[in-house]
């Protein structure tokens, strides 16, 4: 996913130390701003201990580190220090595509080669990357004698908070990040109750009480931002944390397979990154490039062909009952008919794609059945001309946007890869959206294993042969991955705007103001904003669910839900309804050359500005939670001297997302870099700017 552009200055040193005689117990690195500092120490019993604090505060107090093997049966938790390395990188690349244009990628580097004493004669190292936003640390398995294979019973990395944080988190599941967002203290967290409210996921694998996901977002008593997730995810399960509400202490939990083991490993062979992003401020979080900076290069040659992209499709059809993706129902939605109209929609407003779910044969018995066979991929329902459509798409320069739902049968749906793209390819697809809705066959395996993790990588890898650009439903949590695999452009991975149609909770107004600082620290989200009709009774009258925002608020999701591949997920005739609100939808890019974090508060509020890749023009969000308030900020960031038109897409004074949600007002003005906006948010409101140079 980049290119290296500037080599500033890497340099390496070592310290060759024994463990007869060893001179120091406690090492420390810095990052290059000096406000983290990472001490590593060994006691007397060999335990390796590490912690965390930024500008003097405490953010991780001493905290275990080690592993639990079950075969060779080996606790990996009494070591020798053989040597310790210590180094300096900086460095800047550019990624295809993203947030911005240019990364920097600045750490210290701190390495500890250990060595098992309880008699395996194990060897791994422990690696601590220390930048100016966070740390990332990983164990690394050389090539040795001791041991080649082995099999990961448990992880031991433990994260000791040093305070009882606020806490912005959701259950502890191997199947599902579905979930809304509970915001409690650290010691409050109950998944068990908090799972129980809801009714709307279908398959669920909690772990137990005390048990959370990652990202997992904190803030303390101090005024620390502080934030736990993971990276480069590849060969190992996902990992939840098991909390001590005694200790305030998170502990690893690897998800299991089958038969209960967490992972197969095969020296030399490296573990994910665990990763703690921490700053006294919020929009410090949001600009983290730390999780992005633990990938690696990606190692496809070509990216030319890689396109971020909006879209628009029949998916929302399905969701509030105009349509279905059965054919057997009578109200089929992909029918030949019907795909035109929306291929005729895309082509008038400059969309480059149009995404057809339930095109193919086998939706009357996709869903609980678990049968490997359901779907093979290259079967259209007899309604669904595919031919003709795709013809018809590439007259008006549009291109059919492919969805493969694999209903979990994932070994079936590896036995097709090969074909189902071939037959994209045949059909002018570039781009497919997977999914994986119910149990996972292999029986037993879960979503969040070792085994689906490695499937992610291998769609990931075989799409990337074919050129295909791969957008992820029900998946593992992204770990920015998208700069390994610049193809791999976004997932779902969390609740997304579906979930408005939800019978129980919903989406409620925090909840976009919370995805930023959670799952989006991993990767962009197939969040799928755009909902101009909020009462969802359209079709079937009698339904009570709703979209909690304003119409101002869903286009100013465009900015703050950041994703290279957005769709306008209402539907046309809703759109046409609000035209000159849709405008914004029809403007605004997906690619961009810089990103300020103007203000952010989890859970309350969050102002994003972005510059237009190649281009002089900027786009503004604005979002709040259930609470009126104020948008106040000074357009700093444009040229000084230079004049725009900034079109502002507003809530109107009446408007409230629960009495008054299509209400917005739009005005036009000049700015400059000196102009400072105060705009009024509605309650579950925003606002949404477009700034063109002139």
């Amino acid at each position: 996913m980049c290119a290296y552009i500037k080599l500033i200055s890497v340099f390496t040193f070592a310290i060759m130390l024994t463990s007869v005689g060893l001179s120091q117990s406690n090492y420390m690195a810095s990052s290059p701003d000096k406000n983290i500092r990472l001490v590593v120490s060994r006691n007397d019993a060999g335990e390796i201990k590490y912690s965390l604090s930024y500008k003097n505060k405490d953010v991780i107090k001493p905290s275990s580190v080690g592993f639990i093997l079950s075969k060779p049966e080996v606790k990996l938790t009494n070591f020798s220090i053989a040597a310790v390395d210590t180094s300096s990188f900086d460095e800047t690349w550019k990624p295809v595509w993203g947030e911005v244009s240019i990364i920097r990628n600045n750490y210290e580097e701190l390495t500890l080669h250990l060595k098992d004493r309880s008699g395996s004669g194990m060897v791994l190292n422990l690696i601590f990357r220390v930048f100016n936003d966070g740390i990332g640390f990983r164990y690394e398995f050389p090539k040795q004698d001791a041991v080649n294979y082995f099999i990961v019973a448990d992880e031991l990395t433990q994260f000791a908070l040093s305070g009882d944080n606020k806490t912005f988190w959701i259950p502890g599941d191997y199947d599902s990040n579905e979930y809304p967002y509970n915001t409690t203290k650290l010691s409050e967290v109950d998944a068990l109750t908090a799972a129980n409210k809801e009714k709307d996921i279908a398959v669920k694998s909690l772990i137990g009480a005390n048990a959370v996901q990652t990202p997992l977002m904190m803030k303390s008593t101090e005024g620390l931002y502080i934030n736990i997730h993971e990276a480069a995810l590849l060969n190992y399960p996902a990992m939840d944390l098991l909390l001590n509400k005694q200790t305030l202490t998170l502990t690893s939990t690897l998800v299991p397979d089958a038969v209960g083991n967490k992972a197969y490993m095969h020296a030399p062979c490296k573990t994910p990154w665990r990763t703690i992003v921490v700053s006294d401020k919020a929009a410090d979080i949001l600009a983290s490039k730390l999780i992005l900076n633990l990938n690696d290069p990606a190692n496809i040659g070509d990216v030319s062909w890689i396109k971020p992209e909006k879209f628009i499709g029949v998916w929302w059809e399905m969701h509030i009952g105009k349509g279905t993706w059965d054919m057997a129902s009578g109200k089929h939605a992909a029918n030949t008919a019907n795909v035109k109209k929306y291929i005729d929609f895309a082509a008038k407003y400059g969309f480059n794609g149009v995404l057809v779910e339930g095109w193919n044969d086998g939706w009357e018995d996709w869903f609980g059945n678990w049968k490997e066979n359901v779907f093979d991929f290259v079967t259209p329902y007899a309604d669904y001309n595919i031919d003709e459509l795709t013809a018809y798409a590439k007259s008006k320069g549009v291109k059919i946007i492919m969805h493969h739902e694999t209903s979990g049968a994932v070994t079936n749906y590896e036995r097709w890869m090969d074909t189902a793209y071939r037959f994209m390819i045949n059909h002018n697809m570039d781009a497919v959206k997977t999914g994986y809705v119910g149990k996972i066959i292999p029986r037993g395996e879960h979503h969040d294993g070792q085994w689906m993790v490695s499937h992610y990588q291998r769609v990931a890898e075989k799409t990337a042969f074919y050129h295909i650009m791969l957008d992820a439903h029900e998946p593992v949590h992204p770990t920015g991955l998208q700069r390994t695999y610049p193809n791999w452009l976004a997932s779902e991975a969390a609740r997304g705007t579906e979930f408005n149609n939800a019978p129980a909770l919903g989406i409620l107004p925090e909840h976009t103001t919370i995805l930023p600082f959670t799952r989006l620290m991993g990767g962009p989200m197939d969040f799928t904003p755009g909902i101009f009709h909020m009462q969802l009774n359209q079709f079937i009258p009698q339904r009570t669910t709703r979209v909690r925002t304003t119409v101002a608020k869903q286009l100013a999701l465009y900015i703050t839900m950041y994703s290279p591949l957005q769709m306008a997920a209402d539907l046309p005739e809703n759109y046409e309804k609000y035209l000159d609100a849709f405008q914004f939808i029809v403007d605004v890019p997906v690619d961009w050359d810089d990103t300020k974090i103007l203000e952010a508060e989890p859970g309350d509020f969050i102002t994003i500005a972005r510059k237009e890749k190649g281009k002089d023009n900027w786009f503004l969000g604005a979002i709040t939670d259930e609470s009126s308030r104020t948008m106040s900020t000074t357009l700093s960031f444009l040229d000084d001297g230079a004049q725009y038109e900034a079109t502002i897409y507003k809530d109107a004074p009446n408007a409230d997302w629960d009495t008054n949600p299509e209400a917005y007002v739009i005005e036009k003005k000049l700015v400059n870099s000196k102009t400072k906006l105060d705009i009024s948010l509605a309650k579950g409101g925003g606002c949404a700017i477009s700034i063109i140079k002139k």
